[in-house]
Order: structure tokens, then sequence, then C-alpha cells
């Protein structure tokens, strides 16, 4: 033990000097603190060592003497800092037997787990539905904050608009009818957390009409069942055929609501034929119905022109949603909902409920980014990336898998490639191809049906966020292990 009023920097030796060593750093600041603030600094250093684990219940603490002599402080300081603490409940004291750890503050600051969305560590990851990150535009991006930052005036920091800033969607009005053929009002436009959060707006407002039961495609994105039973409302899958939705199921269903992706149906890949579309339109204005058009990836097409959306055709029988998940990140969580007229005062209002709106700097970043082209230029150096990676894909596949059939248009961030027989049966795929290293999704994952071709390989192959180098690695490591090679 040191002389009292010096500091070692060195624990004294007490029956748990292990376990104090480990905390010894954390009450070292409070020595050096200035006078009037020591005994707080102290008491903090102390609770924070309890809470952190640092020092475990029923560790011995040293006496009030030894620990005043090691830091260099005033005992009375060390008995304040114990006294309060115990009172707390985070340490105890017994009379003659010294002071301890209590057990209270056991799980008081446990560790911050990440439940994020993670790569499965394979070699090769064809999993869809991840753009490429690598391609966010950081340097413009930068420039457009810097931007709004230095203009944006301060009465803008209160509480926004719960449908968005006026100036964004405007801006978004603009850029989906010149780029979709939206017919956009801004004033029906809400700015929203992705198409996660316009998914469960809708489902709020749709159960609160009485709704209970909503249609979606089959095979189709697996969110649709949780977001929307998180409203109370229940899904009904729909099967689809060469064109789309299947229109006669979708009578029969009984349902007056539906979610589509008509642009480019998610997963298998096809266009919503002219028919088809016409066809669902009908059904809408015949039961008085909803189709809501998720546009998830509708400006990615590179054999043509992009189809112009389902909702330009009827815009009050089609509520309009996406977002900047696919074209600049999903982190963002900034997408857009456009809603029929007699929908927009109790979807606006559902959303002033559930957050009171989006946040205001993110809003005006994303408003400056389209207003001055770079949401454009963005979105052309994703068409031509996508594009190369998916020829990248179509020709590896023809090489190393020769008869794989690479079906649905050439758009979007994912296609399917049906193998030959030869290749099945489908388990046996997968687990050859996940034992090199190769993470695929099949087709089946995403049915809540199963047909008779589910004997046959069908994979669901996310393309953009792998480089072409690694795709042809991918597509080679998943054939050498089917043919054992």
């Amino acid at each position: 033990m040191t002389p009292s009023g010096t500091n070692s920097g060195t624990p004294s030796s007490t029956p748990d000097s292990a376990a104090w060593a480990a905390a010894w750093e954390l009450l070292l600041p409070a020595a050096s603190a200035p006078a009037r603030a020591r005994g707080r600094s102290l008491q903090a250093a102390l609770r924070e060592a309890v809470r952190s684990g640092r020092l475990a219940p029923g560790t011995r603490l040293p006496s009030s003497r030894e620990l005043a002599a090691d830091l260099g402080v005033s005992r009375g300081l060390v008995t304040e800092a114990y006294e309060q603490l115990t009172a707390e409940g985070y340490l105890r004291s017994d009379r003659g037997a010294g002071t301890w750890v209590g057990g209270a503050a056991r799980a008081a600051h446990p560790r911050a787990r990440d439940l994020a969305p993670r790569s499965p560590g394979a070699r090769v990851d064809f999993l869809p539905g991840t753009p490429d990150l690598s391609l966010f535009p950081r340097a413009a991006w930068a420039a457009a904050q810097r931007g709004v930052l230095a203009d944006l005036p301060h009465h803008a920091l209160g509480y926004p608009d719960p449908r968005g800033l006026p100036r964004l969607r405007t801006a978004l009005a603009e850029l989906l009818a010149r780029r979709r053929g939206v017919v956009a009002d801004p004033e029906r436009v809400l700015v929203v957390s992705g198409v996660a959060q316009a998914t469960t707006l809708l489902g709020f407002v749709l159960h609160a009409r009485g709704v209970r039961a909503v249609g979606v495609e089959d095979p189709g994105s697996p969110q649709h069942d949780a977001l929307y039973a998180s409203a109370g409302v229940r899904t009904v899958p729909l099967p689809l055929d060469d064109e789309g939705l299947a229109i006669g199921p979708l009578r029969e269903s009984g349902v007056r609501a539906v979610v589509t992706t008509p642009a480019h149906q998610f997963p298998s890949g096809i266009a919503y034929s002219a028919r088809r579309r016409a066809e669902l339109l009908d059904w809408a204005r015949s039961v008085d119905g909803l189709v809501v058009e998720d546009d998830y990836d509708g400006d990615f097409r590179y054999d043509r022109a992009p189809v112009g959306c389902l909702q330009g055709l009827d815009p009050e029988h089609v509520a309009y949603t996406g977002s900047v998940s696919k074209s600049l990140a999903p982190g963002l969580r900034l997408g857009w909902l456009l809603v029929p007229a007699s929908l927009a005062e109790e979807v606006v209002e559902r959303k002033r409920t559930m957050d009171l709106g989006n946040p205001v700097v993110d809003q005006a970043l994303l408003a400056r980014f389209m207003e001055r082209g770079d949401y454009d230029r963005q979105l052309r150096r994703c068409q031509r990336a996508y594009k190369e990676r998916r020829d990248t894909l179509v020709a590896a596949l023809d090489e190393h898998l020769p008869g794989t059939r690479v079906s649905g248009i050439a758009a979007g961030l994912h296609a399917i490639a049906t193998l030959p027989a030869r290749y099945g049966p489908p388990e046996r795929f997968l687990e050859r191809t996940a034992a090199a290293g190769v993470a695929v999704r099949p087709l089946t994952s995403f049915a809540q049906a199963v047909k008779a071709e589910d004997e046959v390989v069908r994979l669901v192959l996310g393309y953009a966020h792998v480089s072409p180098a690694r795709i042809r690695e991918g597509v080679r490591l998943m054939a050498g292990a089917v043919e054992g090679r």
C-alpha cells in the first residue's frame, strides 16, 4: 500500500485483487478530476465498473482507507462514494466484514447486439435482394449534405409535415411521373421509411375499414405475411401464370385488396402482360378494391425502356410504393407511397401517429440529390453495372452448367435459373453447393404452394452485389460441386 496522498497507479492487494485490478483503470480518471467534481466522478466510475461487469457481484472492495491512499484522494470521498452506491444497491456493506459488490445491477448494461441481416459468410453469395453497396455515391451524397446543412433554415428543423417535406414530395412527383409514368400529385405523396412502412401503413388503414385479408402473389415476397399480420390482416396466397397474377383465383378468393409487383414480378422475374394489367384493374373497379403496386426495382430494365407503372392507368384504385433501397442503399430507410384520394387522409393520420414524419435533414438531402440530377446519374451507373453482371451470370451458366435456362425479363437484381434435370434433386444440389461455399436460394423457398416442377432445380440468383469475377467463380464452384469436379 502506498502512503496516503500519493498515487502509485496500481491497486492495493485485497482478497479479490484480480477482479479489482480489472476495474482499476475505470477509477483512475476520477483521481485527476477537478476537486469540486472528484466525488461525483468517483461515484460514477464505481457505478460503471459494477454495471459493465468489471466488478462482478460478490467482489470484495478495498477499505475506504486503502482506496483513498491508492487513488490519492481523501478518505471522506471514498466513504461517501461507498455509502451512496450502497444506498443505490450497487454495493453492500457488512459491519466488520468490509464492502462488497451487490447483485442488483447484474444486467444493468448488457452489450448491445447487432441483429442486422448478415451475409452467410459463403465464398460466393448469390442470395437475392441486395444491391451493390459499394456503388453508393459517397462524394455526391456528402456534397448534397453539406449544401443542405448550409441552406436549411432553422424553422425547418421542427416537427415536419407527416407526409414529408414539400420540397421532397415535389421532387418525387416529378421524378416518378418522368421515369415511371405515375400520376403524381405531390399532395398525395407520402415519404415513408421504405416499402415495409408503406405496407404497414396500408395494412392499418385497411384493417380500420374492416378488411381482414389481403391477396399476395405466390411465389412472392415472404415479408408481406409478417407486415400485414402486424396490422391484424392475414395474407391469402394467389397463384401466377405466364402473364401475371391469375385473375380467376383472385376473383374466387373474395379479397378486395391485393399486393403485386407487375413491372418485374418477385421472384419469378416476369412482367405482367398488357392484358393482365387491364384485367387486374377491371377486377379492382368491379369490387371497389385496391391494388398495391410494389415497384421495388422498376428503374432497372436492360433490354428496353422500363414498362410504365400500373398506377398511371388508374390512380384511384392503385396505391404505388417504392424506395431508394435498390438504387442507393437500404440503410437510408427512405421510400414513398402514393395513395388514392379516398385513402389519403386516413393514411396521413396513421403516419402522423406512427412516427410524426421522417427525419428532416435526410428528406432535404434526398430532395437536393434529385433536384441536381445526381439521382438520375446514380440510376444510370447502377443500370450499367447490373446489366454487365446479369450478362456475366448468363454466360457463366451457359459455360459451366450447360442447358440451364434463364427466365424472366432482363431486369432487376436477380434472375431465375432452371437447371437441367440431371442436376437434381434440389435437396442434393443445395447440399453440395453449400458445401462448396456458394449461397443460393431455391424458388420454392418463396412459394407457399408446392408444384410438380419443384423437383427441378430452380434458383433465384441475386447478382447485383457480386462482381463479375466472383459471379464466374461462384458458377464454376456450383458446377464443380454437382459434377464431382
